[in-house]
């Protein structure tokens, strides 16, 4: 009677037991499952690191919009270095309505034109990175983002008092311009005003020391930012030709930069460069110098430095960890479904036929009843 009311009190709570069990297969321990197991946790240990890094960097966002400031003055910044003495070269900068002349800011400094080995080796690493920016420009997103941690972007003053004469002049300075589209000259001789337009007062210099090999140190549109490498910032031209132009199309773009270490308003410029000798004769006419023609854009860059927000970096969190739970999870179940396929094919294991798995186990039951027998038959000695 005890055993029926034990029966009969076991069976009334497994019926008031709602709650559904797990079962046994899930609970059971295996070596597939604990080596799934252990290589999801290592796949999503690595993607959540992975993860953490993508949180922590920032990228560039670019928004376009019509610059509607047209009132306002465009800044000019100019470090050119030309190997003419001062008193035989001029600049100035005229607008495309030719009602603007200006040559206030920029100043004449006498200097050497060749580079000491400390400014050459500046001149040559600034070379390398036009060039990897010209090949790579997400380099440049790079640059708004760490502004070269500070570091110095302009020509490095002389470490020794030279002897050299001071054969060279440097132009440098900064002017405000109307935003249309303008000339920067630099040319023989000194600018005169008059209402008629603009010359160069260029009679007294002699042809022989017209020499336009220059070096253009730095030159740049709206506020000077330090750690911005601009397109032209290190290019040096050497002519041997008395009679040489070279001349710089310019296109400058309103750019805002918005960063976590900076916020200022600049302009970015792209560059076409050309080249040619002054030869009438021949039906190449112009004016020898130097000439940088320059023109905004009707467009405004917005540069914004965004961050991926933290609900953002936990949902992904989220969907790594049950990602790789389901798709371990699938893969376990696909792979064992195979394994149960070619064991039932070839009837192995589990599958193996009931008359052979009887036939092994009396196979093995004959087999430890031989082995005492064979030992009582050894002849004792």
């Amino acid at each position: 009677m005890r055993r029926l009311s034990r029966k009969k009190a076991l069976s009334l709570v497994k019926e008031l037991d709602a709650f559904p069990k797990v079962s046994e297969s899930y609970v059971e321990t295996t070596a597939s499952g604990g080596t799934v197991s252990l290589i999801a946790f290592s796949a999503m240990a690595l993607l959540a690191i992975l993860e953490f890094f993508v949180y922590r960097d920032t990228w560039m966002k670019y928004e376009y919009e019509v610059d509607k400031d047209f009132s306002s003055k465009l800044r000019i910044n100019i470090d050119i270095t030309v190997a003419m003495k001062c008193q035989h070269v001029g600049a100035d900068i005229l607008d495309l309505a030719e009602t603007m002349i200006t040559s206030k800011g920029l100043q004449y400094e006498p200097a050497i034109f060749e580079l000491t080995p400390n400014q050459r080796l500046w001149q040559s690493t600034l070379t390398v990175i036009q060039n990897r920016l010209r090949e790579e420009h997400a380099l440049q997103e790079v640059l708004y983002k760490t502004l070269l941690e500070g570091g110095p972007t302009a020509l490095p003053p002389r470490e020794d008092a030279s002897v050299e004469p001071l054969s060279a002049c440097r132009i440098h300075g900064h002017a405000y311009v109307n935003k249309v589209a303008g000339n920067l000259h630099i040319t023989v001789g000194k600018p005169i005003h008059h209402p008629q337009g603009h010359a160069h007062i260029a009679a007294f210099v002699s042809h022989d020391t017209y020499n336009f090999s220059h070096r253009i140190d730095h030159l740049s549109f709206g506020e000077e930012i330090p750690g911005i490498i601009n397109p032209l910032d290190g290019t040096e031209k050497i002519t041997y030709n008395n009679n040489q132009m070279f001349q710089y199309f310019i296109t400058v773009v309103p750019t805002r930069l918005n960063t976590y270490k900076i916020s200022a308003d600049t302009h970015q410029f792209s560059v076409t460069e050309r080249e040619r000798v002054i030869n009438h004769a021949a039906g190449s006419h112009g004016v020898s110098g130097i000439f940088v023609k320059y023109d905004t854009s009707s467009l405004m860059v917005t540069v914004s430095e965004q961050h991926m927000p933290l609900w953002q970096f936990l949902v992904r969190l989220c969907g790594i960890i049950g990602g790789i739970f389901s798709t371990t999870g699938m893969l376990h179940g696909l792979v064992g479904f195979c394994f149960d396929v070619v064991c039932c094919r070839f009837k192995l294991g589990v599958y193996r036929p009931r008359e052979d798995v009887q036939l092994h186990h009396h196979m093995n039951n004959l087999n430890n009843h031989q082995t005492p027998l064979l030992a009582d038959n050894v002849p004792q000695e």
